[in-house]
C-alpha cells in the first residue's frame, strides 16, 4: 500500500502522463483545418473591408494632396463648411423620415393585402420597383417631376385638379393695342379704359399679342356691336397677311370669345359681361358712364403646377422616389412576419369585443415588433449611403439643397474638388454614424438567439 501511495504521489515509480490530444473546434474539426477553410474569407474581408477602413482613417488625417499631415482639420471642416452642413442636415432628415415612411407603408400594405383576393398580384406590383436599379428609378422620377405639365406626370395631375376648381386664363399674354386703344394697365394684370362708356356708342377693345392660328378652339369672325345699349366688341386686331385699319373691326379678324368685361364706377364693379362667340358683349343700363376693365384673370399665364425640384421640395421629392422603390421590400418582410402570427390571438381579441383598429394596434403591431425593427434598422443603414437618386433627380441648380453626405463625399473627392482628405473624413463620419445602428441590430440578434 505504501508503494502505491508513493507512485501516486509522483515518486520514481509514477505512471507517465499521457500526451495531450490535438485541439479541436466545437464541431470536432481540427483547428488548423477550420482556419484553412476560413482563410480565403478572412483574406477577402481584410482586403475589401478592413484595409479600406484603415486606409480611409489614415488618409483623412492628411491634406488634399496627401503630402501634409493636418490632423483633425478635415473633420473640423465637415462641421464648418456650409455645403457639408447642409449634407449633414439632409442626411438626418433622410434617416428620420424615409425609413419610418417605408416601414409604415409596408406594414399597411402587408396587413391590407391579407384581406383581398388579389393580394398576391398587388404584392407583385408593389415589389416590382425593387427590380429597377437606382439609376433607372432616378431617370423615371426626373421625368415624373418635370415642371412642364405636358411632360411631367406629377404636374399633369396637379394642373388637371387645379383647373377643375380654378378659372383658367382665356388668352394668356394678350395685351391691348396701346396705339389705338385707351385701355391702360391698372394693376394686377388688368387693363382699364381711360374714358367712360356711353349707351349707343359701341366700346371697341382691340387686343394683340396672340397669333391668329394659336387661338383656342375654332374662333369666329369678329362683328361690330349692334343696338342702343352699352355694348362693345373684344377682338384680335390683327390678321394674317396684314391690311385693315388699326382699332377697327375689319373683315377676317377673329373674335375673342369668353373675355370677362367689368364696368367700374368709383372703384366699384357695377356690372359684368362676357364676350360671345363673335366677340360682342352687352352690359346693363347701370354701366352707362362707367369705365370698362378687363381683369387680369383674362391674361394670366396658365398654372404650371408645383416646382417639385425647386429648393424647397427637392429633398421631399427625392424621398418620395425612395419610398416608391423600397415600400415593396418592407411589405414582403413584414408580410413574412405576419404569416407567422398566431391567428388565435387575433380571433380571441375580436371575441372579447376589440374592433379591427384595436386588434391592429394592440395585437398585430406588438407581435410584429421584431420584424419592424429589422426593416427599420436595415433602411436606416441604407439611407445613410443614399447617393444615386439624389445625384440623378436633383437638377444642378438645386443639387446643393438636396445634398447628402454620400453625395458630398463624391463631390469633395471626384466631383471637381479633388480633396481626398476631406472625402475620407466624410467616409469615416458615415462609418461612425452607421456603427450605433449596427450595434443595436447585433444586440437584437443576440437576444433573439437567447430566446
Amino acid at each position: 500500500m505504501s508503494s502505491a501511495v508513493a507512485k501516486t504521489a509522483g515518486g520514481a515509480g509514477a505512471l507517465p502522463t499521457p500526451p495531450a490530444a490535438p485541439r479541436k473546434s466545437v464541431t470536432g474539426t481540427r483547428l488548423w483545418v477550420a482556419v484553412l477553410f476560413l482563410l480565403p474569407a478572412l483574406v477577402l474581408l481584410g482586403a475589401l473591408v478592413v484595409y479600406p477602413i484603415g486606409y480611409s482613417v489614415w488618409r483623412s488625417l492628411f491634406d488634399a494632396s496627401g503630402s501634409g499631415f493636418v490632423g483633425l482639420d478635415n473633420y473640423a471642416e465637415i462641421f464648418t463648411d456650409d455645403a457639408t452642413l447642409v449634407a449633414v442636415r439632409n442626411t438626418a432628415i433622410w434617416v428620420a423620415v424615409a425609413p419610418a415612411l417605408v416601414t409604415a407603408l409596408g406594414l399597411i400594405f402587408a396587413v391590407l393585402t391579407e384581406r383581398v383576393r388579389w393580394g398576391t398580384a398587388f404584392k407583385l406590383i408593389v415589389f416590382m420597383p425593387m427590380a429597377i436599379s437606382m439609376l433607372a428609378a432616378g431617370i423615371i422620377f426626373r421625368l415624373v417631376y418635370e415642371q412642364d405639365p405636358d411632360q411631367g406626370v406629377a404636374n399633369a395631375v396637379v394642373t388637371s385638379v387645379h383647373d377643375v376648381f380654378a378659372d383658367q386664363s382665356v388668352y394668356p399674354k394678350a395685351r391691348p393695342n396701346a396705339q389705338v386703344s385707351d385701355l391702360r394697365p391698372s394693376g394686377g394684370g388688368s387693363f382699364t379704359t381711360e374714358g367712360a362708356v356711353r349707351a349707343g356708342t359701341p366700346a371697341l377693345l382691340p387686343l394683340v399679342g396672340i397669333a391668329p392660328n394659336r387661338l383656342p378652339g375654332d374662333p369666329e369672325v369678329a362683328k361690330a356691336p349692334t343696338g342702343n345699349g352699352v355694348t362693345g366688341t373684344v377682338w384680335l386686331d390683327f390678321r394674317l397677311g396684314g391690311g385693315g385699319e388699326k382699332g377697327a373691326v375689319d373683315r377676317g379678324e377673329k373674335a375673342l370669345k369668353g373675355v370677362k368685361v367689368e364696368a367700374v364706377k368709383d372703384g366699384k364693379v357695377v356690372a359684368t359681361a362676357t364676350s360671345g362667340a363673335d366677340g360682342t358683349f352687352r352690359l346693363p343700363e347701370s354701366a352707362d358712364g362707367a369705365r370698362l376693365r378687363l381683369p387680369g384673370s383674362n391674361f394670366a399665364a396658365p398654372y404650371n403646377g408645383i416646382d417639385w425640384l425647386g429648393p424647397t421640395l427637392v429633398t421631399p421629392a427625392v424621398i418620395g422616389s425612395y419610398v416608391w422603390m423600397w415600400a415593396g421590400f418592407a411589405m414582403v418582410l413584414i408580410a413574412a412576419g405576419l404569416a407567422g402570427v398566431d391567428r388565435n390571438l387575433l380571433e380571441a381579441a375580436r371575441v372579447d369585443g376589440a374592433n379591427e383598429w384595436q386588434v391592429f394596434r394592440r395585437i398585430t403591431v406588438p407581435l410584429l415588433a421584431p420584424v419592424l425593427v429589422v426593416v427599420l434598422v436595415t433602411l436606416m443603414i441604407n439611407v445613410m449611403k443614399i447617393f444615386d437618386l439624389v445625384y440623378i433627380i436633383a437638377p444642378q441648380p438645386t443639387q446643393d439643397e438636396a445634398n447628402v453626405l454620400a453625395l458630398q463625399l463624391y463631390l469633395a473627392s471626384y466631383g471637381g474638388g479633388g480633396d481626398f482628405g476631406l472625402g475620407s473624413a466624410i467616409g469615416v463620419v458615415l462609418l461612425l454614424l452607421v456603427l450605433p445602428v449596427m450595434w443595436v441590430n447585433i444586440r437584437r440578434l443576440r437576444k433573439e438567439r437567447q430566446r
